[in-house]
């Protein structure tokens, strides 16, 4: 018979944010279940969803005193691990840009092209953790990572086959996802965003 887990009541929030080591303890334990589900329903690979919710429950542990309503631990604990699965994704994408970077490149981009690229990665970030799962995970694993096809497709239990056609709808849904969501930023930021889907791609054809 499985356990039903309970988020910690507010009594024993309100005693760890007085500083008691004990209830301080028994929080972050009773909530080191419901932290581990957001993280493997939302970041893209199971070494990810550890990695988030470790870091959330660190946060957790040294930052529970900046919790104003003991009643919101759970949307809080919820988007501590949505934006670590997120910022996750921009790590990846930033390596990606620096494996994929012309080595004569060297010229200093100019404040506006900084800005409209960290604008548009920001929102490829956020519609990439918007994504099923299972198309966030082949979208990271082929596009933003790299991974050899066959390898994807093994790693996930698919045929070559099905990985391709998840990773087509993945990609498709991402580029619905920027174009529903498009700002009036201008001509510029629209090839930005042209541009570092491509990068995020990796150059290789759609299925």
């Amino acid at each position: 018979m499985n356990r039903r887990f309970t988020w910690p009541d507010e009594q024993l929030i309100k005693a760890a944010q007085d500083g008691d080591v004990t209830s301080l303890t028994t929080v972050v334990m009773e909530s080191q279940p419901h932290v581990r589900r957001f993280a493997v329903s939302l970041c893209s690979s199971p070494q990810d969803a550890e990695d988030a919710a470790q870091e959330a429950l660190i946060i957790l542990y040294r930052k529970i005193g900046t919790l104003r309503a003991t009643g919101a631990l759970a949307s809080w604990m919820f988007r501590i691990v949505r934006n670590e699965c997120l910022r996750q994704v921009r790590l990846l994408a930033s390596r990606g840009d620096e494996a994929t970077a012309e080595p004569e490149a060297t010229a200093e981009p100019s404040a506006e092209d900084a800005v409209l690229h960290r604008l548009e990665a920001e929102r490829i970030a956020a519609a990439v953790g918007a994504l099923p799962r299972d198309q966030r995970q082949v979208l990271i694993m082929r596009d933003v990572q790299g991974l050899p096809g066959r390898t994807v497709a093994r790693a996930l239990g698919l045929s070559n086959a099905a990985m391709k056609s998840r990773l087509h709808r993945a990609r498709a849904a991402l580029r619905h996802s920027l174009a529903v969501t498009d700002r009036p930023l201008g001509r510029a930021a629209g090839q930005a965003r042209d541009r570092t889907v491509d990068r995020q791609a990796g150059g290789v054809p759609r299925p």
